[in-house]
């Protein structure tokens, strides 16, 4: 269900079916295909069949600091995901078993105010520990997208993209691709040796306001009674407006943050021998 305010009891996340969302990744030309819902992996039970398909999902995350992000978990197992879910309240307890299971991971919408503040000391943790970030999302401003890519050059980083689309519109048109990739191991070894090329769109006003509109015609499908609300539907433009100004604010603020702050010594807590070996590999 929808975390927002008010939502939670109204409305999902999103109405695509799994099977119809595979349909569409492979008519757009998809070799192979993931599905990453919210803290969820509902959609492997239709798309085990399939042998393209990998399991994967995005996790909200709690940082040391206290703040939250969203990490994609990718090629994972039904256990994984229990194993994820139970860790999820604690970073560095998620970080050593993603490592422990070498489970290829990335930070999604780096630059994007979706699960609230940041501080420096997180940028400090995704430098020394976070294998991958997303450098094209579907639905951030073109400039964070170019931000978090400048990122990942800086910090020597693994690059992925994916739609973020709640409808079904919006799926396949932004992806990562492996040259020369034939199967699911090639992808994942392609993506950790830095080969991943990043393609499609960028998000924009208009593209997030004609998805939310879309994204009401399913919830009016699946909830008739939700057409009470139908009159508040005339803000949508409004509150979309003011989201993509606070995403473009969030966006300036901590790219200026990071590009003023001085070299420093990345944060590191004492592991054992073995850790940066064991990561490594």
């Amino acid at each position: 269900m929808c975390d927002a305010p008010g939502l939670t009891r109204i409305c999902k996340e999103s109405y695509n079916q799994p099977s119809h969302v595979y349909e569409r990744c492979k008519r757009l030309g998809m070799s192979i295909v993931t599905r990453t819902d919210h803290d969820s992996i509902e959609a492997a039970e239709a798309l085990r069949k399939c042998p393209d398909f990998f399991l994967s999902e995005e996790v909200t995350v709690r940082m040391p600091t206290g703040t939250q992000i969203h990490l994609g978990v990718y090629g994972i197992t039904e256990k994984d995901h229990a194993e994820i879910s139970r860790r999820s309240g604690d970073f560095l307890a998620l970080l050593m078993y993603l490592t422990e299971r070498k489970i290829f991971f990335s930070l999604n919408h780096v630059f994007s105010s979706l699960t609230g503040r940041r501080h420096l000391e997180d940028f400090d943790w995704f430098a020394s520990y976070v294998p991958a970030l997303e450098v094209r999302n579907g639905q951030m401003w073109k400039v964070a997208n170019q931000r978090a890519q400048q990122l990942a050059a800086q910090l020597g980083k693994a690059c992925v993209g994916g739609s973020d689309s709640h409808t079904l519109s919006g799926v396949a048109r932004t992806f990562t691709e492996v040259p020369g990739a034939r199967t699911v191991e090639e992808y994942f070894a392609g993506l950790r040796a830095g080969r991943g090329v990043v393609h499609g769109q960028d998000g924009g006003y208009l593209k997030l306001t004609m998805d939310i509109f879309n994204f009401i015609g399913s919830v009016l499908k699946d909830q008739p009674a939700a057409a009470a609300l139908l009159p508040l539907t005339v803000f949508i433009p409004a509150i979309t407006a003011y989201h993509w100004f606070n995403e473009m604010r969030f966006c300036k603020r901590w790219a200026a943050k990071l590009g003023a702050q001085e070299k420093s010594p990345r944060l590191l807590w004492e592991v054992e021998a073995g850790f940066e070996a064991n990561w490594a590999s």
